[in-house]
């Protein structure tokens, strides 16, 4: 009998609370570890390689996303908050992600030259096909990474991350070196893709049996579909988006409304990334209890609300300064997107919370009935707002993100049996703190205009932080005793009932559905 079979014996000595914070620390510090040590490497690699060799693996890259999915097909998600994930289930989840992975491997090497055809250039189609070794790789270990994300052992997991991304950075550095050329940045992809499918089958300790279940793969298989539907919207609206910009406004405008979505992303995956694999495990062990649930999120959404929000209030203040630092000059036009894809950004910053709550508590269906609306309603505004320009594209994807944060409100209220009100109160912290916040940090840019400009930031930053931390003394100081409870060494009320690794929601709580996680997409 395997770790992965036994019951649950014993507590742990620390909660799940715990763990959950834990995890989201250890993934944030990968994150950065990862971004940082990748500018090292970028800045050696751009002044060896084209512009065309990047261009030709980003094409190629836009690929493999999907045939990940389809691979996995939700498995990986289904096993990580499944009551019992036995080895017959995980084995049967493990010879079916095989198979998909040889399967559409082989599809990629086929459809090659397609692709070739489709993004105009012939260097794609041996990229991608030497890239279809990523498909099979990651599907092989899709299954040990899971059973990792079931035991909450997050910090092996950032530790693997980083060890992976180093490594393969290594090795990219060393191939363009000896004069590799583009084969340089498919090797570092390869490399992360198998160091990290080595690493979590090393820590897992876990073997398939030659067993296959039909009656777990159907089940699997039919909750795996809604989220593969989840995914599949947001493709679609990407696709979508991308088509009503480059004709409405041309590429180059396409281009600064990228450069400005870049940025927006890269604060919120240093900051906030880590929320969504972490609580989604949090919340399907504790969804045996509605009021500690409901105290646990609405703990988590103010926590959330406080440490996410200073940082991209810094980006909307400080966007003209930020954007020459990090992409250098003639990126000027995309400094008014960026300002208000930011606040755009701080009002959906409990959505990454949501998607984990939802996923967590085993309703996939209803956030993809969500992220479908809420996505068509991006793309019917995206179409509306494109004759005013990229500042009236962007206008528009803020009033959509007002909708979708007062939706979620109704759908998480009637998820947790509570008042919408009450979910909608912790967001007056953001009505008072975002204000006062983005005026004092804009009296300070002002000020320091003498200044180096990564010097007015920084102040910038610097002030913005203390005027969060003075609205929160005044509206939401349990705010700052639930930060200071979740530090090392300190004590603090526990939301979170103690469970062992392997302790999941008892069998009578079962509504005879079965829940599943997926560490995809955040819609908001």
């Amino acid at each position: 009998m395997t770790e992965h079979e036994r019951q649950p014996s014993a507590a742990p000595d620390q909660s799940v609370g715990r763990q959950a914070a834990a995890g989201v620390l250890w993934l944030t510090v990968q994150k950065w570890a990862v971004r940082l040590s990748g500018l090292v490497t970028i800045a050696v690699l751009t002044r060896f390689l084209s512009p065309e060799d990047f261009g030709v693996v980003a094409a190629a890259s836009t690929v493999l996303p999907f045939f990940y999915l389809l691979a996995d097909l939700g498995f990986a998600a289904y096993i990580v908050q499944v009551d019992r994930a036995d080895r017959r289930l995980l084995s049967t989840a493990f010879w079916f992600s095989c198979v998909a992975g040889v399967v559409l491997s082989v599809a990629v090497v086929g459809a090659a030259p397609l692709f070739g055809l489709v993004f105009g250039s012939g260097d794609v189609v041996p990229v991608l096909q030497v890239l279809a070794l990523a498909v099979l790789i990651t599907a092989l270990s899709s299954v040990p990474t899971a059973i990792l994300r079931r035991e909450m052992r997050f910090r092996t997991l950032a530790v693997q991350g980083t060890v992976a991304s180093v490594t393969a950075q290594v090795v990219a550095v060393a191939m363009t070196l000896t004069g590799a050329g583009v084969w340089a940045l498919v090797g570092q992809v390869l490399t992360v893709q198998t160091a990290t499918g080595l690493l979590a089958w090393t820590a897992a300790r876990w073997w398939p049996g030659f067993t296959f279940s039909r009656t777990q793969f159907t089940v699997m298989a039919r909750y795996g579909g809604q989220v593969l539907g989840v995914e599949c919207v947001a493709v679609c609206r990407q696709w979508a988006e991308t088509a009503i910009i480059s004709v409405g406004l041309g590429l180059a405008a396409l281009g600064y409304l990228n450069i400005a979505q870049r940025l927006v992303q890269i604060v919120q995956e240093l900051t906030g990334a880590a929320l969504l694999p972490v609580t989604m495990v949090a919340f399907a062990k504790i969804r045996d209890s509605a009021e500690r649930l409901r105290e646990a999120y609405l703990r988590a959404l103010r926590m959330t609300y406080a440490i996410l929000a200073p940082p991209l209030t810094l980006l909307a203040v400080a966007a003209p300064l930020i954007l020459p630092l990090v992409f250098g000059a003639g990126w000027e036009e995309s400094v008014p997107v960026a300002r208000i894809l930011a606040l755009a950004g701080i009002m959906v910053v409990g959505a990454t919370l949501d998607h984990g709550l939802f996923y967590g508590l085993g309703r996939p269906g209803r956030w993809f009935v969500y992220a479908l609306v809420i996505d068509a309603l991006t793309v019917a505004v995206t179409a509306l707002t494109v004759r005013w320009g990229l500042v009236g594209v962007a206008t528009g994807f803020l009033v959509v993100a007002a909708v979708a944060t007062a939706s979620r409100w109704f759908l998480v209220a009637r998820l947790l049996r509570a008042q919408p009100r009450a979910l909608a109160g912790p967001f007056g912290f953001l009505a008072a703190a975002v204000p006062v916040g983005a005026a004092a940090g804009w009296v300070v840019m002002t000020a320091t205009a003498g200044l180096p400009p990564i010097v007015r930031v920084g102040l910038t930053g610097i002030t913005i932080l203390a005027a969060y931390a003075g609205v929160t003394v005044l509206l939401a100081r349990s705010v700052i005793t639930d930060i200071a409870g979740y530090l090392p060494g300190r004590d603090r009320p526990d939301y979170f009932p103690r469970h062992s690794r392997t302790s999941y929601l008892p069998r009578h709580t079962r509504t005879g559905r079965v829940s599943i996680l997926v560490n995809s997409m955040e819609h908001s």
